[in-house]
Order: C-alpha cells, then structure tokens, then sequence
C-alpha cells in the first residue's frame, strides 16, 4: 500500500537555496489560473519557495514577504501576464478576502501564491495545489504537495517529471 494517495508528492530539502529551486521549478511551469496554497509554520521557507516560484516564472522583481502589504503584484517581460503573492496571515476570512479584491485576484490574469491559505479557505477554489511546508531542522524542510483537480494533477505530474526524472 503506498503512503501517499494519487495527486501527492513528498519531498525534503536540505537547504534554502534548494527550497528555492524547487520552488523555481513549480514556477516555470505555472499557467495564468494557477493558485499555489502554501502552508506551514512560521519560518518553514513559504516566502523562500515563493521567492524560487518566481523567478522560475520570471519575475522582473525579487518576490520578498507580503506581509504589511498584503498583495504583491509582480510582472516578466515577456508578457502581460501578473504574478500575484498574498500573505493571508491576518486576514480573518470571507470578508477580509473580499476587502483586498481576491475575485479580482482570482480572475486569471496571472498565477496566484497564497501563504496562509487556511486563513481564506472558503473563498478560494476547490482545485489547488496545496502544499505543506514542515520544519524538520535547522535547514531541513518537508513539502507535501497535495495536487486537487484534473489540472492540478498534470501540474504536479509534470513537476515531478521534471524535478526528480519520474
């Protein structure tokens, strides 16, 4: 029997110039509907994988902690597309998401990071990849992606293939 259920996918990272590239291959794959949910303790490397996601999509700018800002919007040049970072960390549910524009967030003009997801949950979709971030040591991490919905899947599938060859 195996550990982990279809749509999942387990992996440590023994520092934070790893957890960043990892974080740089899920971003050169991500598509304008994308919605990245990152959750984890304080300090599990949300914001270092985040900062890898883009600039793997290719992010003019260094992605940096949301957190008084609530919303980075950050562009490439090769399109027009958005890459949106929020930091839900004090945002208190369904009318805190309203207040800072998530429908308009969530409208696909471009992927979305989320870290602390659980905060908003109601309002965001239910397919996602969802992705745990655990400390283990110093700079040691534990991510568990967990893929919902047929394009999650694919993500997760083609991320896999191009990560770890498998």
């Amino acid at each position: 029997m195996p550990i982990l259920r279809e749509g999942e996918l387990d992996v440590i990272t023994n520092s934070a110039e790893q957890t960043r590239r990892l974080g740089a291959k899920l971003g050169s794959l991500l598509e304008p509907t994308d919605v990245i949910c990152l959750s984890g303790d304080m300090g599990a490397g949300k914001t270092v994988f985040s900062g890898g996601i883009g600039a793997g999509w290719g992010s003019t700018t260094p992605i940096t902690s949301p957190t008084y800002n609530l919303v980075h919007q950050h562009t490439r040049e090769k399109d027009t597309q958005i890459l949106f970072h929020l930091d839900c960390y004090r945002l208190k549910g369904v009318e805190d998401a309203e207040s800072i524009g998530m429908d308009d967030i969530l409208n696909g003009r471009g992927p979305v990071i989320l870290e602390w997801p659980e905060h908003i949950e109601r309002v965001l979709p239910s397919e996602r990849l969802w992705i745990d971030f655990r400390i283990l040591e110093a700079s040691r991490r534990n991510f568990i992606f967990q893929a919902t919905g047929a394009r999650y899947e694919r993500l997760l599938s083609h991320f896999r293939e191009q990560t770890f060859g498998v």
